[in-house]
């Protein structure tokens, strides 16, 4: 084993005893919503991701979706919070503004970016569920 192997191994053994992620590679999450490959994901980053699939799910094309084309990405309560208007659909933006909220509240640092442990939080999974 070179020396430089003897130092990796060493590191990854005690980034392990002492809790520290280990050389992880990026989750499929953080791949695909990082577009800059920063290693984090930013509001400008997740709302991009969020607008994208809106379009996608949006199959009436009437720039709105209802519950029905949401797929259970929203509880009803969730659905009905963010239905301002209580025509029963979402704009876009109605749908944004929920993203926006998911990611402030997945942003415990307040650093206004998220990183993979932020991202594996109860509140980073709710903010997955919106972009995937």
């Amino acid at each position: 084993m070179t020396r430089r192997m003897a130092i990796l191994n060493s590191l990854a053994i005690s980034s392990i005893l002492i809790g520290w992620p280990a050389f992880a590679a990026p989750s499929r999450a953080m791949r695909l919503l990082d577009t800059d490959n920063d290693g984090t994901v930013d509001l400008d980053e997740a709302k991009k991701a969020a607008s994208t699939l809106f379009d996608k799910l949006d199959r009436d094309r009437d720039g709105t979706l209802d519950r029905r084309e949401l797929r259970g990405r929203l509880s009803a309560t969730d659905f009905a919070a963010a239905d301002p208007d209580k025509d029963g659909t979402l704009s876009k933006d109605e749908n944004l503004k929920i993203v926006e909220d998911r990611f402030k509240a997945a942003d415990r640092d307040n650093d206004g970016t998220l990183d993979e442990k932020e991202l594996r939080s109860r509140a980073g999974q709710s903010l997955l569920r919106l972009l995937q």
